[in-house]
């Protein structure tokens, strides 16, 4: 059953019991009425006194109970009413031992008016009318006292008994009173949460998407600028040379071709890094061949001497690792082409246990660390700009130590993932 219909059936028994308490008492003082004139009691009062007391009682009930029910809740009024009912009880009994079926109107309305502490007082009094109108009236019950006692006594242990149990029930139904408010009060809590968490979620994927959409714009920033931006570089100074070279046939189409080349393969890496796809020298060879290969073409194009070593133990790292050093690799050597006019270049990739470094030197003419271009600047700057994002973004960090006349020293500390990790 659902809380709901636990609720109702609650509902619907509470009006039940109402009318149950406001009708009863008409119907005990109606029939003790009709007893009393069709079997009078031999030593009681006559005809016309015990019906104004009888009018009298009915009154009484109706002004407190029939209207004014918001009364109910007011502990004084209630009192009165219930001090006022057990002297018509008492008076009742008295003339006739059948209103005896009104007395025990006390034993309904206890509960409801009076407070706990006044509850045995008033079960007590009821008890005491019941005996005497079993015991046959007031002169019997005197005559024959002990055995009113005794019937004092078993109302009392009976009454007792159903209002344990009754004050049982009202506690209980106290308490599940309260655990439903708690539950209500639960309830509305969840919704609210709900709809705090359903706009919760809403700004979170909002906020994912638009994360979402600024890594990929960095991601293809950095990767036209080190395919495209590079590449581009490349052949615009392989034809100015060999615009320099025009009277020397073999010079002149030896800078073409390489121009040519640089063209094909950055068109290549362009259409690779749209794809996310890794760099194709990757894709044939491991990391340490690969800087050997690229450090090959560098120095070709460049007429600049590279040496590349490694030390440690190689093996397979994971994909994003290898790309991000790779790509440092060519931005550092892009950077010595376009600025450093050194004589020799040096590339060290160097596994640990836990990181793989890769070490880029040269002998030019260094800068002042402290004072470095901004980034996106005409001629330089947003390669270590993007260069530091890349290594930054697989938990590694990027040192740079230069100083005019000095040369630079570019290092990249990324942590070894292995090839397997996802």
């Amino acid at each position: 059953m659902t809380s709901s219909g636990a609720q109702d059936r609650l509902t619907r028994w509470r009006q039940h019991e109402a009318l149950l308490y406001r009708v009863v008492p008409y119907g005990g003082l109606a029939l003790g009425t009709l007893l009393a004139l069709l079997a009078p009691a031999p030593h009681g009062l006559g005809v016309l006194p015990t019906l104004a007391v009888a009018v009298a009682a009915g009154c009484w009930v109706a002004w407190f109970v029939t209207l004014h029910p918001e009364w109910q809740s007011r502990r004084k009024p209630m009192a009165v009413y219930y001090a006022g009912l057990t002297t018509f009880s008492a008076a009742l009994v008295a003339a006739s031992p059948w209103y005896g079926l009104f007395a025990w109107i006390g034993y309904i309305h206890a509960f409801p008016v009076l407070p706990r502490r006044w509850r045995i007082a008033g079960v007590t009094a009821t008890a005491a009318l019941i005996a005497t109108s079993q015991g046959g009236g007031l002169a019997i019950a005197i005559a024959h006292w002990p055995l009113w006692l005794l019937l004092v006594l078993f109302n009392l242990v009976v009454a007792g008994s159903v209002s344990w149990f009754a004050m049982i029930a009202e506690q209980e139904d106290a308490k599940r009173q309260r655990l439903m408010a708690e539950l209500g009060e639960a309830n509305r809590q969840l919704t609210e949460t709900v709809r705090e968490n359903a706009g919760l979620h809403a700004q979170l994927l909002t906020q994912a998407r638009e994360a979402g959409v600024l890594d990929e714009r960095q991601r293809m920033a950095r990767e036209i600028h080190d395919t495209l931006a590079q590449g581009l570089t490349g052949i615009i100074t392989q034809l100015e040379a060999a615009e320099q070279t025009r009277d020397r046939s073999a010079d002149w189409r030896r800078h073409v071709d390489n121009a040519l080349a640089l063209a094909r393969e950055s068109l290549t890496e362009a259409r690779r890094s749209v794809r996310a796809v890794r760099p194709e020298t990757l894709e044939t060879a491991r990391l340490p061949d690969a800087l050997v290969e690229l450090g090959g073409r560098w120095s070709a194009l460049n007429g600049v001497r590279a040496e590349v070593a490694t030390t440690g133990t190689p093996r397979p790292l994971h994909p994003e690792i290898e790309v991000t050093l790779l790509r440092a690799a060519q931005e550092a050597l892009a950077n010595v082409a376009r600025h450093a006019a050194a004589s020799r270049v040096g590339l060290t990739l160097s596994y640990m246990t836990d990181v793989v470094t890769l070490d880029v030197r040269d002998d030019g003419a260094g800068f002042d660390v402290t004072v470095q271009p901004t980034p996106r600047e005409p001629g330089g700057g947003y390669g270590l700009t993007a260069m530091r994002q890349r290594v930054t973004r697989v938990g590694g960090e990027l040192a740079v130590e230069s100083e005019p006349g000095g040369g630079t020293a570019v290092s990249a500390s990324v942590p070894a993932l292995p090839g397997g990790a996802g």
